[in-house]
């Protein structure tokens, strides 16, 4: 085909077919092009008469591409992204920026890691806001599409796929005991692990069950509490001979400060990644790109402090 002939042609709607693709839905793809339902609609009409097929199926609310949306869905995308940085500024000054970043998060996240980010990001960028809104583990698809969140900070538990993805660092798991604990002095047995009442701090992500799954050979933990702050567990801590298990980031930031004592786990538990996730709709924004950034390096650089001081390599 000529140049002249292409230059007739409505690229835009292969951009569209991109998007169609990667949100398997006409509505959420409407929503990225911000196009009504019907006007989108018709837009998947246009592309089914340009290249000759049905290009999507339905399967309930969702669509489910064909062989032949999915063969030029690849060829497509190079040169997309080729396009999209020609036409991307490049001079990104985060001291100018005034965008409002939504990040989707945990409590650990909160807890532990971001406060340590939040000092860099904003001497770069003081102007900039920060949304941070609960992680829904379950919808982590929807939240970074449909509801237009543009990252999490988690362990996935589940197949993340088409959403990127890069490892901020590996995260270990520890228990507390209070320095009037009788086995203060003493090593933390496996015996000791399961019989003693025990709380659980904080711990999401599906973590918990990677936690049972370790201990099956052994049996089940005395559980009398999980709750996602240290404070209900510091309530009791003097009262009962508790065992508190929670994330080694956060045993490393509370221990000195609630006179608490590190005790290591008292069998083996292969330390997890925590990622930076986000929709490929955000890979070439250079405001996005910058706080990528700034998160990876300064919450990677803190988790892997901890894990050496820690000892959990």
């Amino acid at each position: 085909m000529e140049l002249e002939d292409i230059y007739r042609r409505d690229l835009n709607l292969l951009i569209a077919l991109r998007v169609l693709v990667e949100e398997g839905s006409v509505s959420r793809a409407a929503l990225r092009l911000n196009l009504s339902q019907s006007a989108m609609s018709r837009v998947l009409g246009r592309l089914r008469e340009l290249l000759n097929d049905p290009l999507f199926t339905r399967n309930g609310q969702n669509l489910i591409a064909t062989e032949k949306a999915l063969l030029i869905n690849e060829q497509i995308q190079f040169p997309l992204e080729a396009i999209r940085d020609l036409l991307t500024p490049t001079d990104f000054d985060p001291s100018m920026c005034t965008q409002r970043f939504v990040v989707a998060t945990t409590d650990y996240a909160m807890q532990t890691i971001l406060p340590f980010a939040l000092p860099k990001i904003y001497e770069e960028a003081p102007n900039i806001s920060l949304d941070f809104q609960p992680l829904q583990h379950d919808n982590i698809y929807h939240q970074l599409t449909a509801e237009r969140a543009d990252m999490a900070i988690c362990r996935p538990v589940s197949e993340i796929e088409p959403l990127r993805r890069e490892v901020l660092g590996k995260v270990g798991v520890t228990c507390l005991l209070s320095k009037h604990h009788p086995l203060v002095d003493k090593p933390l047995t496996i015996n000791d692990f399961l019989t003693l009442p025990h709380a659980m701090i904080a711990i999401s992500d599906g973590v918990k069950s990677l936690i049972d799954e370790s201990l099956k050979p052994h049996g089940s933990m005395n559980l009398i509490m999980r709750a996602y702050h240290l404070e209900a567990a510091l309530a009791i801590v003097d009262r009962l001979p508790l065992v508190i298990t929670v994330p080694a980031d956060l045993a490393y930031l509370v221990s000195e400060r609630h006179d608490l004592v590190i005790k290591p786990l008292p069998f083996e538990f292969i330390p997890f990644d925590y990622s930076l996730i986000w929709h490929s709709r955000c890979d070439t924004s250079p405001a996005q790109k910058w706080l990528r950034g700034i998160l990876k390096k300064e919450c990677g650089r803190l988790i892997e402090k901890r894990v050496m001081d820690l000892g959990l390599e």
